[in-house]
């Protein structure tokens, strides 16, 4: 938690001057996002707030929220922890990606589209491949995706995926091989921008349908199998 904890007193500068619950949400969501909370962590009230250098009762609000987002629960006289995720919790967020990101990629319009930030994002996990970073592979690989939602333009539809996203990095801490689990999106995420760049959304929609599924039933056999393990004598 020390480690965590200094990370955090980093993004104290993000507050400003008008430190509010919503700016510490979106500070924790996004350290949950990039995997720095694993699920089952209990955040320390004292520890956070003078992090980040805010009171109680905001960073209350702040659990608050997040919590309303699925992305921590409050158990009774033991405090605040990160949430750990369930099959059904996994299968309905690879849900929400395939409605949301599929129905982004067909709704684009005419080509070209804006794809610097997908194409920052590939390279980005490329070079955390070379340096063997696997988790870092695995935030790239949520940056692509939601460099890819933001091609609609939609704030509503950003905020919205921003919540699904952070889930998605706790289903990734179940995974115990992560090399094995984020190698191969690499090539994927290179492909589909590809496809985009050559203007073709139709098979960027169809190529992005089946890494979805591909990808949950991955995931979801690997929980499976935790929870398997987990309730055996």
């Amino acid at each position: 938690m020390a480690e965590q904890l200094t990370g955090l007193a980093g993004d104290r500068v993000l507050l400003g001057r008008t430190s509010t619950a919503e700016r510490v949400s979106d500070i924790l969501r996004n350290r949950i996002s990039e995997g720095y909370f694993p699920p089952g962590t209990r955040l320390s009230e004292d520890g956070i707030g003078g992090a980040l250098g805010v009171s109680r009762n905001t960073l209350r609000e702040a659990f608050r929220l997040l919590t309303h987002e699925r992305l921590l629960v409050h158990e009774l006289n033991r405090g605040v922890f990160v949430r750990v995720l369930t099959v059904e919790d996994v299968e309905d967020i690879y849900r929400t990606r395939s409605l949301v990101e599929c129905a982004v990629v067909r709704g684009l319009g005419e080509p070209p589209y804006p794809l610097d930030g997908m194409a920052a994002a590939v390279a980005e996990g490329e070079r955390a491949a070379v340096e063997n970073d696997w988790k870092a592979v695995g935030t790239a690989n949520i940056h692509f995706h939601r460099e890819l939602v933001a091609l609609a333009g939609s704030e509503r539809t950003d905020e919205l995926m921003r919540s699904v996203f952070a889930e998605l990095r706790l289903a990734f801490h179940v995974v115990d091989d992560q090399r094995r689990l984020h190698e191969p999106y690499l090539a994927r995420n290179r492909e589909l921008l590809r496809t985009l760049q050559d203007g073709d959304r139709r098979a960027a929609e169809r190529q992005l349908r089946t890494y979805l599924a591909e990808s949950l039933e991955r995931i979801v056999e690997v929980y499976r199998r935790r929870v398997g393990e987990e309730s055996a004598p």
